[in-house]
């Protein structure tokens, strides 16, 4: 039975190796304080998927509130699925579970990002009734 559940300290090694498979290289160290903070804003909550003490996936959800939106926003930061474990319904529980908490916290809708070249995702995205409606634009700073 897959279970999802918050993040803890003991998640570390485990957010830390999926957040690697999106290409994001996180230190097990950093895995295990940035979940713990973000946690305790009461806004940031990140969650792992588990089956038998196996890590098989994780969400990471912001809660914010937008000048143009009369209500909350709620934004998946991070989506994976363990390249072993994808193709189950991991991804659509982790979904559900991010919709239903952003329903509870009174959120109007439920945003993502995806990289350009993750045609994958982004049929996943439009299988579960997300819609394309802009280009996120970045600048990183401090870097020239």
């Amino acid at each position: 039975m897959i279970e999802i559940r918050p993040s803890t300290l003991t998640d570390a090694l485990a957010v830390s190796a999926l957040l690697q498979e999106l290409g994001y290289k996180v230190s097990p160290e950093a895995a295990a304080a940035c979940p713990q903070r973000l946690n305790a804003t009461g806004l940031d909550p990140t969650f792992v998927a588990y089956e038998s003490r196996r890590p098989l996936g994780l969400i990471a959800l912001h809660r914010c509130r937008m000048i143009q939106y009369e209500k909350s926003v709620m934004r998946i930061t991070a989506l994976v699925v363990h390249h072993r474990a994808r193709r189950r319904g991991i991804g659509r529980l982790l979904i559900d579970h991010a919709l239903r908490w952003a329903e509870q916290a009174g959120c109007e809708l439920v945003e993502l990002t995806s990289a350009l070249d993750r045609a994958d995702a982004h049929a996943f995205y439009r299988n579960l009734g997300f819609e394309s409606n802009s280009i996120r634009f970045r600048k990183l700073l401090g870097h020239r």
